[in-house]
């Protein structure tokens, strides 16, 4: 199969997951790096032996059909809109936007113009959360009736060097880390209809311990503790808290419950780990995972399927549609607690499709 050919734009943090994960999957050629910070991008394509470039060189490469766009989040619609203006489909880090409405705008400039938009993350296609939408759809666990999501962290100026952006606009517990489990929940039980919720933000100052920057003190911007429900529309409800105010706490990442049992689900920030299953009148038992993508970073494997995807003329899983939902979720639990009102979700999304035990090593035409 042709591979397709990538440009990736954003050279911080997170490219090095994901260059480094690209190499399992014969699809992808990268065509190049860039980022503003022509370091950045030189130090990047020296690391991983991969061709640097600059972003307006990318976008008029005939040869590159898909931007990865790993920019910060506030610069995610931006540079999205101009790939897409560019004739290339877009695949982006989380979240879509920093607010529905830039992301609405970003999914109507793609299907106006006849183009796919992806985005991450594609955790949800590990083994492990793969192995709980086995679960799920087995009827097993019986009528679902809700679950839990939680995380819970005392911040991320303890250890990231540069914090700031987590409690800029754009950034806090929600848009950060909800989009993991939020994705993962909507894998496993289908489009959220309706958003209850509360946030706080207790803190307006933090002090970074973490070097090199210890000891400066970081604006907050966004709330930092968020507590609220999600209604599906096929009727589960889920409580959700996402929080960098907790010191610490003892429960499981996702828990769902069913009228025959209960499951235990795996870190959504995460491909692996494992799932337990605990039927009626029983106990928490280790389901197997024999699933792949369950046993380490696969952090381009919602890109590798989007360009099999496109290939193959199939939806791709990590869809801008899913993105599109989920971030409009995430913005309602924000006007959930300035309104106090229930909030009901515009949006609705396609269930993605599970993946087959068969799609083993970098394989995944189907």
């Amino acid at each position: 199969m042709e591979k397709v050919g990538i440009g990736i734009i954003g050279c911080g943090n997170i490219s090095g997951a994901y260059l480094k994960a690209m190499t399992g999957f014969e699809i992808l050629d990268i065509r190049g790096v860039a980022d503003m910070n022509e370091a950045a991008a030189k130090g990047k394509a020296e690391e991983f032996s991969v061709p640097v470039a600059t972003i307006d060189g990318l976008l008029a490469d005939p040869n590159v059909e898909v931007i990865l766009n790993l920019t910060i989040p506030r610069a995610h619609v931006e540079v999205g809109l101009k790939a897409l203006a560019a004739g290339k489909h877009t695949y982006s880090e989380k979240p879509l936007g920093i607010n529905f409405e830039e992301g609405k705008r970003l999914a109507d400039a793609a299907e106006k113009a006849g183009l796919r938009i992806g985005s991450a993350p594609d955790t949800f296609l590990g083994g492990g959360h793969q192995a709980a939408r086995e679960v799920i759809d087995s009827g097993v666990l019986g009528q679902a009736i809700g679950g839990s999501a939680t995380f819970m962290r005392p911040g991320h100026e303890s250890w990231h060097p540069n914090p700031d952006f987590y409690y800029d606009i754009g950034g806090g517990p929600m848009l950060d880390m909800g989009p993991y489990y939020i994705t993962d929940l909507v894998n496993l039980f289908g489009p959220v209809s309706r958003v209850a919720g509360f946030a706080t933000m207790l803190r307006k100052e933090r002090v970074i311990t973490s070097e090199p920057r210890k000891g400066e003190t970081i604006s907050v911007k966004v709330p930092t503790h968020i507590a609220g429900v999600l209604s599906f529309e096929g009727g589960a409800v889920v409580q959700v808290t996402m929080s960098f105010d907790v010191a610490g706490h003892r429960h499981s990442p996702i828990e769902i419950y069913g009228t025959e049992g209960s499951m235990l689900v795996p870190d959504p920030n995460f491909f692996k780990g494992p799932v337990e299953v605990l039927k009626k009148g029983g106990e928490f038992e280790d389901y197997p995972v024999t699933l792949p993508y369950a046993d380490g970073n696969y952090r381009s494997l919602g890109l590798a399927d989007m360009a099999y995807a496109i290939r193959t003329n199939r939806p791709h899983r990590a869809s801008g549609s899913l993105a599109l939902h989920v971030l409009e979720v995430m913005e309602a639990f924000n006007v959930a607690a300035e309104t106090g009102k229930t909030v009901d979700i515009t949006t609705t999304t396609r269930r993605p499709d599970p993946l087959s035990a068969s799609l083993v090593d970098g394989m995944l035409a189907q």
